[in-house]
């Protein structure tokens, strides 16, 4: 079987903490998959806001997931700390991909835990299409 392989990038310009919620846990005693995509989903917002934006005022512009990839590498657990580091790459005329690095902390070392990558689409919501990405963003996501 083929499996998806997430090249990460080398710097990651922002990162942030979270904590697993009990609400997190799924059957199988660890953070199911959905609410690995909501910790990202998170991590992606705190990564745009430390840029002064959000998804729905991007430079001007909307933001729209066009894809999601992820490589579950360790699990997570209730109460587990994670450092999500996220960085901005891939800049194309209309999108970019967000990079996500997920590790806790295991006696004093990080451990990977998961890697994932979410497309986005510049979108203007109002007329319901695609627009290009500003370049305003490109320069404040790159650094």
């Amino acid at each position: 079987m083929e499996r998806i392989k997430i090249n990460l990038p080398e710097i990651f310009s922002f990162s942030t903490s979270i904590t697993i919620r009990i609400t997190d846990i799924n059957y199988g005693g660890h953070v199911g998959n959905d609410s690995f995509l909501s910790l990202i989903h998170e991590a992606r917002q705190q990564f745009l806001k430390h840029h002064g934006y959000t998804e729905l005022n991007f430079a001007g512009t909307g933001l729209i997931m066009a894809d999601a990839a992820v490589e579950y590498k360790r699990e997570l657990n209730y109460s587990d700390v994670v450092k999500i580091s996220v960085a901005a790459n891939g800049f194309d005329k209309l999108g970019f991909d967000i990079f996500y690095k997920l590790e806790i902390e295991v006696d004093g070392k990080y451990l990977l835990a998961g890697k994932a990558k979410t497309g986005m689409i510049c979108f203007d919501y109002e007329n319901k299409k695609k627009v290009s990405v500003p370049e305003e963003a490109i320069i404040k996501l790159k650094s």
